[in-house]
């Protein structure tokens, strides 16, 4: 059956498009010229450029710009596919032109049809309001797509702060639930001094609450936008007030304080922001990775490996072993880390590929950015309600594996000299008895000061 079209013309001629679109002859000449990855542009990106042209709107009707009415129509219509109902309208590929200009102009004429439609034009009339002259006056893709980026991933921030504080809040609340048991230390996966169960939790809380800070900081650089710069960051063809009225007419919708581009060009041409914020990302993702491997070494085995903890069981861990369990948690989050390093690696390439007076890897930049974000705060969440929370201790392997370490002999020299301690070494590697059964057969040193020893080990020294 074939599919009614009306018949729309751009710069580049005729163009048939999909009768009930509510995109135009330019969408639809995207649509066909990327067919790359089948998956759009974020519609958290649509949705940020949208509310930069409902500033504009703004904007460009207090300096008497644009008449009232289509400002109004304008607006309206950037309130509804806020909502999130005309989401279908946005097909364009993540990979597109440069400087996203396919999904710039999608959004244009979207705006245009359902302001038109609603002044009582027709759908792809381009009258009253037209896509160029009046959803876009004054502004450039090459401003209004990095600055809708901005929007997305800064408001994905405060998701991704709360799922990390949540995180750390889990791993403090075991630290404390920990916090007296004693266990031995690993260095280069060997026996080192000892340390509580407690404390080796409190340090991951301690890098996730930090991961969660560098974040916050480097996110403060997104509210800087470029957004009236117009093509090249000069202004070209706007007021000189018109970038400052933006900038109030989101700060009127938005929790975000925005700020003018110091250097508009600059803003233009490098998506250093976008650069520092992914390395933030990045690096949360390396200190979560790195607590995810802990908790799966910690609960190796149960029986063969070090099961000093248990995580708890979220699924069948195997086909054919009944009985098996997994850390499957973990290893998704492992998954989530690895892609997010590999997301800042393409972001990180991309910031640095631009030429001239613009970079034109703005979709990527803005998608991959957003998309660590959403995966790491995604991440940290399922971490903290489906493995953390659960994690138990067993102590009596935790004690096993301390009483069975050869690094205690490091507690020893202080009281017992290092000759006399080498010995003791020699002595339980070639008997199997641990330091302490031979430190107390031959009375060396009593229980209690032996107890003793090891609680000032694992005393703060700060």
């Amino acid at each position: 059956m074939t599919t009614p079209t009306r018949l729309e013309h751009d710069s580049l001629g005729p163009r048939q498009v999909p009768a009930n679109a509510l995109y135009g002859a330019q969408t639809s000449r995207s649509i066909e010229n990327f067919p790359l990855s089948g998956t759009p542009l974020p519609r958290e990106i649509i949705h940020g450029m949208a509310l930069l042209k409902l500033a504009a709107a703004k904007a460009n009707a207090a300096l008497g710009l644009l008449p009232g009415t289509k400002a109004q129509a304008i607006i309206a219509a950037c309130r509804v596919i806020l909502t999130g109902a005309h989401d279908a309208e946005f097909p364009v590929d993540l990979f597109q032109a440069g400087s996203g200009t396919s999904s710039h102009m999608n959004l244009n004429e979207v705006i245009a049809n359902l302001a038109n439609e609603a002044l009582g034009g027709q759908r792809g009339a381009k009258a009253p309001v037209h896509p160029n002259d009046d959803v876009n006056m004054g502004q450039s893709t090459n401003n209004s797509f990095p600055s809708g980026a901005k929007i997305a991933v800064l408001n994905q921030m405060p998701a991704l702060i709360d799922a990390l504080n949540a995180l750390a809040q889990a791993l403090q609340a075991k630290a404390t639930e920990f916090a007296a048991i004693l266990k031995a230390g690993r260095t280069h996966l060997q026996d080192a001094v000892p340390i509580t169960l407690g404390q080796e939790f409190a340090a991951y809380a301690s890098a996730t609450r930090a991961a969660a800070a560098r974040i916050r900081q480097a996110a403060n650089e997104l509210l800087e936008l470029g957004a009236g710069g117009n093509a090249i960051g000069t202004g070209i063809n706007t007021k000189p007030a018109f970038r400052a009225e933006i900038i109030r007419a989101l700060q009127g919708e938005s929790p975000h304080p925005f700020r003018v581009a110091a250097d508009g060009i600059h803003a233009t041409q490098f998506m250093s922001s976008f650069a520092h914020v992914s390395a933030a990302l990045r690096n949360a993702a390396f200190d979560l990775n790195q607590i995810t491997n802990n908790l799966r070494l910690l609960a190796s085995g149960p029986n063969t490996g070090l099961g000093e903890i248990r995580l708890p069981p979220v699924e069948p861990g195997s086909s054919i072993m009944p009985g098996k369990i997994n850390p499957s948690i973990c290893e998704a989050v492992n998954m989530v880390c690895l892609h997010v390093q590999g997301l800042d690696h393409a972001v990180a390439l991309a910031c640095g590929a631009g030429q001239l007076e613009l970079n034109t890897h703005m979709p990527l930049i803005g998608a991959h950015t957003l998309q660590a974000a959403q995966l790491l705060t995604n991440a940290a969440r399922t971490l903290a309600e489906k493995c953390v929370a659960g994690i138990t201790a067993d102590t009596a392997a935790c004690r096993r594996n301390l009483e069975r370490s050869a690094a205690l002999a490091t507690l020893l020299n202080p009281r017992l000299g290092y000759d006399r301690v080498a010995k003791l070494v020699q002595e339980s590697l070639a008997t199997g008895q641990t330091l302490k059964e031979l430190a107390l057969a031959q009375k060396l040193l009593t229980a209690e000061e032996y107890e003793a020893l090891l609680q000032a080990a694992t005393a703060p020294n700060l």
